[in-house]
């Protein structure tokens, strides 16, 4: 790998030790572990996060940087792409506090249907979400089983914008 791809040391995610430190005991568990893991390793594990993060920001394979056709497809989220994944994450982070901490599948369509009845075109954002929405469905129309936390969504969220403040490319792998 070339040089652009070298890690990055965690001390410049030291902040999220902190933050890990700081949750402790608040009922944040997985917001607790995602944290420390950030704050000791420099990296954020994604893999739970890829389908939420893909229904949010309307496209798929959006943590693993492989929109792209795959003869121009780099493993790597640069800043200004880790920007916009911070961004998605924070404005559903603050449109979710309305319905609790507590973040499942009913909960992100009442979002995301409250956020794009909003905006232009609305009718056909909206007939967009219900058909992904509905091809999330298992085959006896059961939602997928998230249990995420508004917490633990703005330690990502906080990552990736950190990533893009700082100027850090994210090398996305499984």
């Amino acid at each position: 790998m070339g040089e652009q791809y070298l890690p990055t040391s965690s001390v410049a995610f030291a902040e999220f030790t902190e933050i890990a430190e700081a949750l402790v005991g608040r009922g944040a568990d997985a917001a607790v572990a995602l944290a420390a893991t950030i704050g000791r390793s420099a990296a954020a594990p994604v893999a739970a996060y890829t389908g939420l993060v893909d229904l949010l920001l309307g496209l798929d394979g959006v943590l693993y940087a492989t929109e792209a056709a795959a003869e121009d497809e780099d493993p790597v989220i640069d800043p200004d792409g880790c920007a916009w994944i911070a961004g998605g994450l924070e404005r559903f982070v603050a449109g979710h506090e309305r319905y609790g901490e507590r973040v499942e599948f009913a909960t992100v369509g009442a979002v995301m249907r409250s956020a794009l009845s909003e905006g232009r075109l609305a009718d056909q954002q909206l007939r967009w979400l219900e058909g992904r929405l509905d091809a999330m469905r298992g085959p006896a129309g059961e939602p997928p089983t998230w249990a995420f936390t508004r917490t633990e969504l703005a330690v990502l969220g906080r990552f990736y914008r950190q990533c893009a403040e700082q100027g850090f490319a994210v090398f996305a792998q499984d």
